[in-house]
This record gives structure tokens, sequence and C-alpha cells, in this order.
């Protein structure tokens, strides 16, 4: 079943527990948006099989009653916000996503596939969101994550897969969400696993619900649907009169096209509505993108001027610094001679007093040599003269022996007379 269909219980109330909740599916062709549907109802609602074109062609709602009766009304929509998808056709369904929503959002589920990398156009989704329902809408959303028989496979958990190597905008995402997050497995037999992670998402769900004081979200384009949705609502019971009283069937025929004009119209003003401020965004954005971009443009040049002033005084301070090593090497180069001077200045004054104290060493050695060589002299002399001195007292001594004999001979001849 796709499309919508006109129903009489279209007008707002105060928020209650008999109220249904209804909540959107949203994510890229391909990352399970139908199987996930199916796996909360409990049922096969949706059409869902692996193409790479995507299998859901319009916006489609399907509803079930929880165990606690609660409605649940379950939105499966295309991939509104892929870059392949054309703008009117885009506008178009996000009306009709709005159109079922009767008493308005209780939670958008962000439906990403652990099995695919994170794109761009995934980031894109919250950002187009934003654009759409404003800021507000965060509050209202849950993440997402199928593929968890992958994961098991893998014997890897979300927070493992959602680790280190997890891109920093879809940190940011679920950051924004508070971590609001959950696996599913839509592929599981195990009926107390695939009743677990129902559970665990429609935990999160009324999470959001009590957060929000139980009021779902709604904006100006619910307010104007809630208008026209009394019209047709009118326009209904007319019908239901008519056909009680057995009126003409070109009566009925005619209240019955003038209802489903009726609901055209509003169909093509909420998406005129939708189209109006996804253009008042967009040119905020654009304002603002231009602002960020003069700003930064402004902040380059500064930055550029910065550093080109830098660079000066970066060369500035090389130039110095090159001088300083230079003066440095002059004045080293000067010590080092001084140095040197000093060096041969002091080492020719050990020199001088060194040939003084030869001289007086070499003097005192010439006295001594002339000393010893005059007393060799002496020895020699002395030497001779003993000689001599012997040789003169043995000539004295024969001498005195000669004079002796002599006198004595004297005496002899003496007597003899």
């Amino acid at each position: 079943m796709s499309g919508i269909a006109i129903e009489d219980d279209w007008e707002f109330a105060s928020p209650s527990t008999e109220d249904p909740w209804s909540i959107v599916l949203v994510g890229r062709t391909g990352n399970g948006k139908s199987a996930t549907g199916n796996s909360i109802l409990k049922k096969k609602a949706f059409q869902s099989k692996n193409s790479s074109s995507g299998v859901t062609r319009s916006c489609e709602l399907q509803t079930t009653l929880l165990g606690d009766g609660q409605i649940l009304n379950v939105i499966d929509t295309p991939g509104l916000f892929d870059f392949s998808v054309g703008a009117d056709f885009a506008h178009k369904e996000i009306a009709k996503c709005i159109n079922m929503a009767k008493t308005g959002i209780h939670a958008v589920v962000l439906v990403f596939s652990a099995r695919n990398r994170f794109t761009e156009e995934e980031e894109a989704t919250i950002r187009n969101l934003q654009s759409l329902f404003g800021k507000k809408i965060i509050d209202y959303m849950v993440v997402l994550f199928t593929g968890g028989d992958e994961l098991e496979d893998n014997d890897e958990t979300l927070e493992g897969y959602l680790g280190d190597d997890c891109p920093q905008p879809l940190k940011e995402i679920l950051s924004l969400c508070k971590n609001r997050k959950v696996l599913f497995d839509n592929k599981t037999k195990d009926e107390f696993k695939r009743a677990r992670q129902v559970d665990e998402l429609l935990a999160l769900v009324n999470n959001v619900v009590m957060q929000n004081g139980g009021r779902p979200y709604t904006d100006d384009i619910f307010v104007e649907m809630q208008k026209h949705t009394k019209i047709i609502r009118n326009k209904q019971a007319e019908l239901e009169t008519l056909q009680v009283q057995h009126q003409s069937s070109q009566e009925i025929a005619g209240l019955k096209q003038l209802m489903h004009d009726l609901y055209q119209e509003q169909l093509k003003h909420i998406t005129e509505m939708v189209e109006s401020k996804l253009h008042e965004t967009t040119v905020k954005l654009e304002q603002q993108l231009a602002k960020e971009q003069a700003a930064r443009l402004k902040a380059e040049e500064f930055a550029q001027l910065a550093h080109l002033q830098s660079s000066d005084e970066i060369r500035q301070l090389r130039e110095n610094l090159e001088s300083a090593r230079a003066e440095t090497e002059r004045l080293r180069k000067q010590a080092e001679r001084e140095t040197a001077i000093l060096w041969l200045k002091r080492s020719l004054l050990r020199a001088q007093m060194g040939t003084g104290e030869i001289l007086k060493r070499a003097e005192s050695h010439s006295a001594v040599l002339w000393l010893h060589r005059s007393l060799e002299r002496a020895e020699k002399e002395t030497v001779e003269l003993l000689h001599q001195a012997e040789k003169h007292s043995a000539v004295l001594w024969i001498r005195e022996s000669v004079r002796k004999l002599q006198g004595k001979l004297n005496i002899n001849a003496n007597q003899g007379v």
C-alpha cells in the first residue's frame, strides 16, 4: 500500500496515550529503511529487497498496535535527500510525509548501514532536516544502524564499530542526538532477538516523547495542514450524509471530486510551503555562507598580511642572526690572532729568559772549565816541580855527600902529615 488515504480522524488533539505515535524512517537509499519498518511492524508490510536503485518509490504509512495498547504509525520514505533525487520529487514526498504524520512527528529515525561507509549524502541528511524543520527536530532524532548480522559475524559490537575509526560527522550526529542509537539485525530468524531490538528502539522513542513533554514535533506547515484537514473532514461528513440520504450519484460524484480537488490543493499548498521554507532556508544559508566566506577571505587576507609581516620579521631576524654569526666569527678569529700574538710574546719572553739563564749557565760552565784546566796545568806544573825538586834534592844530597866526603878526606890527610 502506497500513497495517502483520506480519513476522518485528522484533528490535532492534545497529547494522550490514545494518540498514535508517528515515527518517520529517513536515510539513504539501500540502508534498509523498509526492512527496518517490517521489523518494527513484525510483518512484511513494506516492500523490501536488495536493490541499488531503491525499492520505495513514495512515502508509505503502515500502522501497528504495540503490546501496551499504543498505536504506532511507521512512515517509510524513499531516499529524500539522495543527491540523485530531483528537488520537485523531494518536495512532494516531504509534503506527503508531513501529510501522513497527522498529529505530528514523534520521532525521526535516521537509518544508517553498518555495511556501508558513511557518505556525504548521509552527512547532508541532518542538515537538510534542520533546514526544513529547524534545529528543534534534533530533539526528536534517533540513530538506527542496520547490518547487525554482519557485525555479529565479525565478532564486533556497535560500540566497537563506532570506535576510533568512526567518521567525525557521524560522531557529531550522535552527539547532537545525545547518543540515542540502536543496532538492528533485520535478517535474523531469532524471534527473541527481533523483539529485543524493537523494544530497544521503542524505549528510545518513548524517551524522546517524554523529553518533549509528550508533544510531537509540529510547525507552521502542520498547523496549515490542520486547517485544510478540517475542510476536507467537513466535506467528507457531507459525503456521508448524502450517501445516507441516498442522494443522486451525480451529487455524490461531484462531492468526491471536490474532496479530491481539495486534497490535491492541500498537497500542493503543503508542497509550496515546503519549497518556500527550503528556499528561505537556502537563502539564509547562502547569506550566512557569503558572510562566512567574506569573513574567511578577510581572515585569510589578515593571515596573509601577518604572514608577510612575519616573513619580513623572520627575514630580518635571520639577517641579524647571520650578522651576529659573522661578527662572532670575526671576533673569534681576532681573539685567536691576539691569543697567538700573546702566546708568541710569552714564548719570546720565556725564550729570552731562558737564553739569559743559559748564558749564565754557559758562563759558569766556562769558568769551571777554565778552573779545571788551570788545576790540570797546576797539577802538571806541581808534578814537574816535584820532579825538579827531587832532582835538585838529589844533587844537593850528592853535593853534600861529596862535601862531607871531601871533608873526611881532608881530615885524614891532615892526620897523616
